[in-house]
């Protein structure tokens, strides 16, 4: 008999393959969406401040609003999604989302691109609940790392992608013409997942055991709160690297803008393309999973422990901020599916929404405090404040990783 915590995948069949292909195809690209629209506004923060003459900070929160917006519905958005089915809220998010972006071409004033940054927040937070049952449920029990890995791998790709392709479309047509082309791009991804939703599978729903835990109950126990720590301390880590790398070089080795920008793009490639790897050991190595992410976590601890104590030719910067952004990226596949593996069957949505909204609140919280820390004479300790956070994360996950097993060890019925 299977046991209550795990959750159901479809059986190898004949042409499984090119199904697990087709389902990737359109979560990725809807996630590739979500994450490009994310950052699509930044860019044009310029333009805007020129043309409706608002600070800076009434510009930041346009980012603010619509990642917040996300952060907070994500978790209800997951009941939903557990209740009534992933496809209809997937279609729904992803046209919301997309049809904000290009409402913003016509917006009369800055108040009315953060009614429609809302808005589109609204539809973002729609992603991850529904792209995680549905790919618990479309895609082969062998194959699932990989298909995490590639779900997250596609979001790194907008985020990467989403400042250039602004950038471009804005030099070219104007902020207003570049809003409307993305922003419609969404149209032919919704029609997409709609013809093909047939492959598209719900997650499985088996009747809940008598006495088991409500969805409340369940967020809240010890377990579900250690993953969502987990993921909280490895998105503030993440953040801090990104927001301070460049500056700590250069205080810590004097090393030109230029050059950190490298050293901080050799990380951003090792972490992207490390998830990738993630999802090849996830589906290799059936067992020891959490092994596997503390001796990366480990690697990762130490790359950056280098770059901050270690005096290093210029030229091996880079090269040890690939390795620990590798370490790191590789580290986060394995994370992935451990909590899938702890979720109750039909219970993927709400946690891996209310989980992963630790990720936009960790990459908030981090910058200030390290900022500070520099402002009082320390950038010495940023890169060992980061290492330390990792740790902490380390912590909670192994706890987590205990108990969860527990749980399943006290609930696998009598064969």
């Amino acid at each position: 008999m299977t046991s209550a915590t795990t959750t159901e995948s479809p059986p190898e069949e004949p042409g499984a393959a090119r199904r697990d292909a087709r389902v990737l195809g359109l979560i990725g690209t809807g996630h590739f969406l979500s994450h490009f629209y994310m950052l699509c506004l930044a860019p044009l923060f310029p333009a805007w401040r020129a043309e409706f003459d608002v600070s800076y900070a009434t510009l930041g929160l346009s980012i603010a609003l619509m990642s917040g917006t996300t952060a907070l519905l994500q978790t209800p958005v997951g009941f939903a999604v557990d209740k009534r089915g992933a496809r209809r809220f997937l279609v729904g998010g992803t046209l919301l989302m997309a049809l904000s972006v290009a409402a913003m071409a016509f917006a009369p004033s800055f108040w009315m691109i953060l009614l429609l940054a809302i808005l589109s927040g609204v539809g973002n937070s729609v992603i991850h609940p529904a792209d995680y049952a549905i790919l618990t449920g479309s895609v082969r029990k062998s194959f699932m790392g990989r298909a995490f890995a590639i779900h997250t791998f596609t979001g790194n790709l907008g985020f990467m992608m989403a400042p250039i392709i602004i950038g471009l479309l804005t030099a070219v047509t104007g902020w207003r013409q570049s809003l409307m082309i993305v922003g419609l791009l969404g149209l032919p991804v919704v029609a997409g997942i709609l013809w093909q939703s047939r492959v598209l599978q719900e997650q499985a729903k088996p009747r809940k055991a008598a006495g088991g835990p409500g969805g409340r109950e369940l967020l809240l126990s010890r377990n579900i709160l250690l993953f969502f720590a987990f993921f909280l301390l490895s998105a503030m880590a993440g953040s801090g690297i990104q927001a301070w790398l460049i500056t700590v070089m250069g205080y810590l080795w004097g090393t030109p803008v230029e050059f950190g920008a490298m050293v901080l793009t050799g990380y951003m490639i090792g972490a992207t393309s490390g998830t990738l790897v993630g999802g090849w050991i996830a589906d290799t190595t059936k067992r020891n999973l959490m092994g596997i992410v503390i001796g990366l976590t480990l690697v990762a601890m130490a790359m950056l422990l280098v770059l901050g104590f270690v005096p290093l030719p210029q030229v091996l910067l880079p090269v040890v901020a690939l390795a620990g952004g590798l370490a790191l990226g590789t580290s986060r596949t394995p994370r992935d599916v451990m909590l899938k593996d702890a979720c109750p069957p039909g219970e993927i949505g709400k946690v891996f929404g209310f989980v992963s909204a630790g990720l936009p609140l960790g990459s908030a919280v981090m910058p200030v405090p390290l900022g500070l820390l520099i402002d009082a004479g320390y950038p010495a300790l940023v890169l060992p404040v980061v290492a330390g956070i990792l740790g902490l994360s380390l912590l909670c996950a192994g706890s987590a990783q205990e108990k969860a097993r527990a749980r399943q060890l006290g609930t696998q019925p009598a064969e």
